[in-house]
């Protein structure tokens, strides 16, 4: 029960149940970051500290010379380790387990880091939601308040809706072309989702001593192999029987060697763990890595930019969109462009509509009206010239 409440816990940090009223900030695989992925890791590290599920995360034998609780408390908090050229090998024929056998000059491996691994889940957890927190200080809310009464299932008068749309259209009017530090935010924390999940994979490589990088290969590298000639990498790098070393004196005072083998239960989710990971990892660095581009194509190309905006405002013809587009700056887009993910579809294309016709009559006040051609004498003047021979002909017929 203790770890359906912790895993409870961590599934009220998505809050599926508020996302229809919340204010969408960012895009889907910005939110795989920090809801998705920040909530797997919190929910790895609650079942790997769950020792209830798989018994003692470490049990050693020995001779019987030193104690059970003993041996277990200090090969837990100091290290094992295993042998890299027994892994292999016949079990029960040439060795007793996968990466044991006779220790004498041979290359070790040691494994020191199941203690860690709890701390390292939720760290990376911390990290891939911090990207998110940036952002949502930065944003403050901006959106949540302009969209507030048109988002989510809200039930209000069509003249409430009606003032709610202008007094919209108003405030984007009025803040045109103030919008760009805010794009400035959100391009710097889309950069940052992507450099923290490349980072995070080298960061687990170095953790699990340069063994992740190639560790979803292996394993399926592994699965094509036949039964009897291969090796399990996920034993390799998470065995679940290693050795420890305990030293102690003895009766007339020579230092004793006890060997103890230690079974790390811990190891069978933590190479599950790290499998989901290694893959999710790869994923998440495609799809973030492919999310800057796109956001690349926005601030670069108006024309992403006005096909973007077709896809929510199809009410509008092409020339309206374009010009719109070539109205506002980058910042100005990506409002719109959030508040299309905010608002219905209704509602959309009546503030844009709304939008639009406020900037085409500035266009037409500011547009100058066109000048004779006395005006623009000094311009050209063989124009005023003929001007003004036609004006004393004039003259002379009305005499």
């Amino acid at each position: 029960m203790a770890v359906f409440g912790l895993v409870s816990s961590v599934a009220g940090f998505i809050k599926v149940r508020y996302l229809i009223d919340k204010a969408i900030i960012d895009n889907m695989v910005f939110r795989c970051h920090y809801r998705l992925t920040s909530a797997v890791l919190f929910l790895c590290c609650v079942l790997v500290t769950a020792n209830n599920l798989i018994g003692d995360p470490i049990s050693c034998i020995n001779d019987g010379a030193i104690p059970g609780h003993v041996i277990n408390t200090y090969c837990w908090i100091t290290y094992t380790f295993t042998l890299p050229g027994q892994h292999g090998r016949p079990v029960g024929t040439s060795v007793a387990h996968s990466g044991l056998g006779n220790e004498y000059n041979q290359e070790r491996t040691y494994h020191s880091y199941y203690q860690w691994v709890p701390f390292m889940l939720f760290f990376q957890g911390l990290l891939f939601y911090m990207p998110h927190w940036i952002w949502k200080n930065w944003e403050e809310g901006r959106m949540r308040m302009i969209s507030d009464g048109l988002r989510g299932n809200m039930i209000i008068s069509p003249d409430e809706r009606k003032g709610r749309q202008s007094r919209l259209a108003k405030y984007l009017y009025e803040s045109l072309n103030t919008h760009n530090s805010y794009s400035f935010g959100y391009f710097i924390c889309e950069a940052l989702n992507f450099v923290n999940v490349i980072g995070n994979i080298f960061f687990v490589d170095k953790f699990l001593g340069g063994a992740f990088l190639t560790y979803g290969s292996e394993v399926l590298k592994f699965s094509d192999m036949d039964q009897e000639n291969r090796s399990d990498p996920m034993i390799e790098i998470f065995p679940r029987v290693t050795k420890c070393t305990f030293h102690k004196y003895g009766a007339s005072g020579s230092i004793q060697k006890h060997d103890a083998l230690c079974v790390l239960a811990l190891n069978i989710l933590n190479e599950k763990i790290y499998i989901f990971l290694w893959f999710w990892f790869i994923l998440l660095s495609i799809l973030s890595g492919l999310a800057i581009l796109y956001s690349a194509a926005i601030v670069m190309m108006p024309t992403t930019r006005e096909a973007a905006l077709k896809r929510r405002f199809r009410t509008a013809p092409d020339n309206q969109i374009e010009n719109l587009v070539r109205r506002i700056q980058i910042g100005d887009f990506l409002m719109i462009h959030l508040l299309g993910q905010n608002i219905n579809v209704t509602s959309y294309s009546e503030v844009l509509h709304s939008l639009m016709s406020r900037l085409n009559e500035d266009r037409t006040r500011d547009t100058p009206s066109a000048p004779s051609t006395l005006e623009m004498a000094p311009i050209y003047p063989e124009i005023g010239k003929y001007e003004q021979e036609k004006a004393a002909m004039d003259q002379e017929y009305e005499a």
